[in-house]
């Protein structure tokens, strides 16, 4: 399959409809809504504005790879990146999985020669050379989410490193871990004179009895965790798959909190397939999201079970 490209090298997520002036106009509304979030910041213009997601799961690793589609382009005015815990090892199976991916998508196989990449996944295939998660992620692809490669993400395992300076951090942990994660980070910003922007994706909650019984969410976690006031964090969820945003299918969200924050990022996250709109709800929209979670669960084991019924009395 090697010896069979020829031509340009496409991007699949690029505009497909040769219109040079709509490509112009797409590409400055994104630079004019990079600036405006920019100047809220308080950003120079000798100072990139530093986004970081923390959590390298399948919607983590998505909303970094959208932003990095989107504004990676203007190098100078915004570093994207996300941190993820130091790679382990990828077994055989899942490294022949990644292959048959790469030689099924024309233009995750060019973009892979084309950076040199491809060799390691045909020795990984052959077994003569172990493929990590962070190498992986920085190719593009997503142990979550193999099917669908993502463009090629700047990986830290370094958690100091990837925040302390972070203008924007997207919260992209489980519910369970987010806790122990940003108290962690709390440490690395004892010193910081400006406090960062939170960008909460995590569903769930955790229970609490003192001084009554009470629940606590993804947001109130990371305050509690870091002293961040609530007016800096906030919430972004909706009834969508990763895969099938990155994939452009129309999907839409909500970013809740405070109107100084929630309004700019709203403008600065909305797509033409990713439409996000603004709420302040907070609170409400983010045990939702959490209860989304159980009652899928709770549809599909009888839609399940209705299903090895069928089966059985087929066979009977």
């Amino acid at each position: 399959m090697v010896g069979s490209i020829t031509g340009t090298v496409t991007n699949a997520h690029s505009n497909s409809n040769g219109n040079g002036n709509g490509s112009v106009q797409n590409l400055n509304c994104l630079e004019e809504k990079l600036e405006e979030l920019r100047s809220l910041l308080g950003k120079s213009n000798s100072d990139p504005l530093k986004i970081v997601s923390v959590g390298a799961g399948a919607w983590g690793s998505v909303f970094a790879a959208l932003l990095q589609d989107s504004y990676g382009q203007f190098r100078e005015k915004v570093q994207i990146r996300i941190w993820r815990r130091p790679g382990r090892a990828v077994d055989r199976a899942t490294a022949e999985h990644l292959f048959e991916v790469i030689n099924s998508r024309e233009d995750v196989l060019r973009r892979l020669i084309r950076r040199c990449a491809y060799l390691k996944y045909v020795e990984a295939r052959l077994g003569d050379r172990t493929l990590l998660a962070d190498e992986i992620l920085k190719d593009g692809f997503c142990l979550n989410m193999i099917e669908t490669p993502l463009c090629p993400l700047k990986v830290v395992t370094n958690l100091q490193e990837a925040v302390w300076d972070a203008d924007i951090v997207v919260n992209g942990l489980p519910s369970t871990e987010t806790r122990e994660i940003f108290e962690e980070i709390s440490k690395y910003w004892k010193e910081r004179i400006t406090m960062p922007v939170i960008i909460s994706l995590s569903k769930g909650i955790e229970a609490a009895l003192d001084p009554l019984p009470h629940i606590i969410t993804p947001t109130k976690m990371i305050s509690q965790a870091t002293g961040l006031p609530m007016e800096n964090i906030l919430y972004l969820g909706g009834p969508n798959i990763a895969s099938e945003i990155y994939n452009k299918e129309y999907a839409n969200a909500r970013i809740c909190g405070a109107e100084k924050w929630r309004k700019p990022l709203a403008k600065f996250l909305r797509q033409p397939h990713f439409i996000v709109w603004d709420n302040s709800d907070l609170i409400t929209h983010e045990v939702m999201g959490g209860l989304k979670n159980v009652y899928a669960i709770g549809a599909g084991i009888p839609n399940y079970l209705f299903q090895i019924y069928k089966i059985d009395t087929q066979v009977c």
